[in-house]
């Protein structure tokens, strides 16, 4: 059974990390945009590039899976 947070693993992980989007935008190099829209769920953030995805898991501490969505 497929379980389901009202929001994602990013938005999960950067808010327990204590960072704004502007701030993880800042530290990994990814568009302000491209956060917003992934935490919304309007870009599947299972799409992204492995170095999108390597760059906000290296600024929030956490491993490439932890931010994907299962």
């Amino acid at each position: 059974m497929k379980k389901y947070y009202p929001e994602t693993n990013l938005k999960r992980i950067r808010t327990i990390y204590g960072c704004t989007q502007a701030e993880l935008a800042e530290m990994s190099g990814v568009s302000l945009r491209s956060i917003q829209m992934y935490e919304q769920r309007n870009k599947d953030i299972n799409k992204a590039s492995v170095d999108t995805i390597y760059r906000l898991a290296k600024a929030l501490g956490c491993t490439v899976e932890d931010l994907i969505e299962k």
